[in-house]
């Protein structure tokens, strides 16, 4: 069964003292039939409140959903067709296995006989290997007996859409990862669409046909699981996937050339030249979105014209006057340096605003990025994308080197970036590493704009 949402959205209203909650934003998505598909993302981004608006438990607040051709939207959970696992297993613990399994046969209409129940019921026992355990209580069971026998209950009525909620939580390590691919087994002998929420990036990429990687109740990128790890579509996606994690340093888009730490990384693909004024009305416009709430005017003063001199120094004669003319401050000689943006900050603290630096530099940068300027961009390279090279643009200062099975581990820090640096490479290149100093070259890196967006 296709599954189809358009324009999905779910706000949860305020209460006292505290805004509304958008949960989903306008999310469109088509899962096609007998896929197996993973919600991916973070606690809080809206995975489960999709899986939940698919179910039926929670209504739209915008947005449409499809079942094939049919819109079920406004339909209730019991006649959507659907099977639901919670993390919690939610089983009846007073019934035996065999009761949890055939429990929504009995509620079927017109009523199913008892023998055609204890069929399905032992068809499904059988499907998730629990057949043996049918006359045992719930707390009988293992963690992962448990989560079987809540996958099979939710088999039991043939749904044609199959949902589960972070199924495998509630499990160790060990069982983790034998109910995973005891769901990819399941899936792919009864050919259900199912659809799985995760926050476990191995779990949603070892079984998953395709994932669906998700932020503050947004799609961030859809895709087969090593595409999406090969191929990020951004900043979000590249940090979130990956074990270990892919690391980030801080480069420059200078003249139309990419740098690292003031060392040239590629010479073609980049639009970067020239560089912001901050008297300018742009650079203004940047402070006023971290915040800044003065006028363009206010702005000059702080920028050209910064002592203010408190009242008691004012001559008696201003002080008496109520109608003092406002002064028009105008835009002066071009500022280029960056650090001057810093001065602007401690001036506007010093008459009582005063702002995050980060919000700040974020805003200016985004300026710089949307005028073609040159600016700071991030760039990527994930752990075993380095090699060893003396001539690398990359030197490492080691500070550890850990084996992790057939790889070595070698942490480290590279001078004028804050991030620590993790790089893997194949045992057998052990022996080059010789000093506390390492030169690495990346064979593939990704370059990303300080807004997250995908440049290279």
């Amino acid at each position: 069964m296709e599954v189809k949402l358009e324009n999905l959205s779910k706000v949860f209203p305020g209460t006292k003292g505290r805004p509304s909650t958008t949960a989903v934003d306008r999310m469109n998505l088509t899962i096609p039939d007998g896929q197996l598909v993973g919600l991916l993302g973070p606690s809080g981004c809206g995975k489960s409140t999709t899986l939940y608006m698919i179910s039926g438990l929670h209504k739209p607040t915008d947005g449409k959903i499809f079942f094939g051709d049919q819109d079920v939207t406004n339909v209730p959970p019991e006649k959507r067709g659907i099977g639901l696992v919670f993390q919690n297993y939610a089983l009846y613990p007073h019934l035996t296995v065999k009761q949890n399994i055939m429990f929504p046969l009995e509620n079927i209409r017109p009523k199913m006989p008892k023998e055609e129940m204890v069929a399905i019921a032992n068809e499904m026992a059988k499907l998730v290997d629990i057949d043996r355990y049918m006359d045992r209580k719930p707390k009988e069971l293992s963690g992962g007996q448990q989560q079987r026998v809540a996958i099979a209950r939710a088999l039991a009525k043939k749904p044609q859409v199959l949902l589960l909620d972070e199924p495998l939580s509630n499990l160790d390590a060990r069982l983790r990862l034998q109910t995973r691919e005891e769901i990819k087994r399941i899936q792919r002998e009864t050919g259900i669409t199912t659809i799985f929420v995760t926050h476990d990036q191995e779990e949603a990429m070892s079984i998953s046909d395709f994932i669906v990687v998700m932020k503050f109740g947004e799609i961030q990128q859809i895709g087969k699981p090593q595409d999406v790890y090969d191929e990020p579509a951004n900043l979000f996606v590249a940090k979130f996937l990956g074990s270990p994690a892919i690391n980030v340093f801080d480069g420059e888009i200078k003249n139309n050339r990419l740098y690292i730490n003031d060392k040239l990384m590629s010479t073609s693909g980049y639009i970067g030249k020239g560089e912001l004024d901050l008297g300018s009305e742009d650079a203004f416009s940047a402070f006023a979105a971290a915040g800044y709430k003065g006028t363009y005017n206010d702005y000059l003063k702080l920028v050209y014209h910064h002592e203010v001199k408190n009242d008691e120094e004012l001559p008696e004669e201003n002080k008496k006057n109520e109608h003092v003319e406002e002064v028009i401050y105008e835009k002066g000689e071009e500022i280029f340096d960056r650090e001057f943006q810093n001065i602007i900050l401690e001036r506007m603290e010093e008459l009582g605003t005063k702002l995050q630096k980060l919000e700040v530099v974020e805003a200016l940068e985004k300026v710089r990025e949307d005028h073609g300027l040159n600016r700071i961009v991030k760039i990527a390279v994930r752990p075993e994308s380095f090699e060893i090279n003396p001539k690398g643009k990359i030197p490492v200062d080691v500070s550890n080197i850990e084996h992790i099975g057939r790889d070595v581990s070698v942490v480290g820090h590279i001078s004028e970036q804050e991030s620590k640096v993790r790089i893997l490479i194949p045992s057998e290149l052990s022996n080059q590493l010789t000093s506390d100093k390492i030169y690495f070259s990346p064979k593939k890196y990704y370059v990303f704009e300080t807004s997250g967006k995908r440049l290279k």
